[in-house]
């Protein structure tokens, strides 16, 4: 447990580093809140995948194809989240995007630690 905990906390930093740092350049470059998020996601998800892959969760029985589908769906719900919170944020207060982005990726990492853990590469 402590191994896949300390995997999936270097992961997830090198995959949330992509995702906050190309969100942060597509949003400098012009592009709206939500479709720079977008973006940071679509660039740190196969970092995220592989990494907790071959890594966080490398002891895993479950197969490639269901692993990848289960974390995907995982993914995208915590995006979801993201974007809802993200959202909500930036229109509700004063914060600027970078401070936001990042409360809403620390708020969104724990929930999909857990359903990586204990659905997503699951020991069957």
């Amino acid at each position: 447990m402590r191994a896949s905990v300390l995997g999936f906390v270097s992961v997830g930093a090198l995959a949330a580093a992509v995702h906050y740092i190309v969100a942060l350049l597509a949003h400098a470059l012009g592009w709206q809140a939500t479709s720079a998020n977008w973006m940071g996601f679509l660039c740190a998800f196969p970092v995220s995948y592989i990494g907790h892959r071959h890594w966080s969760f490398r002891g895993t029985q479950a197969a490639h194809v269901a692993a990848f589908f289960k974390f995907l769906a995982v993914a995208l719900l915590g995006f979801l989240g993201n974007q809802v919170l993200l959202w909500l944020a930036l229109t509700y207060t004063p914060l600027p995007f970078w401070c936001v982005l990042g409360m809403v990726m620390v708020l969104v990492a724990v929930s999909t630690w857990l359903l990586s853990r204990f659905w997503a590469f699951k020991h069957d």
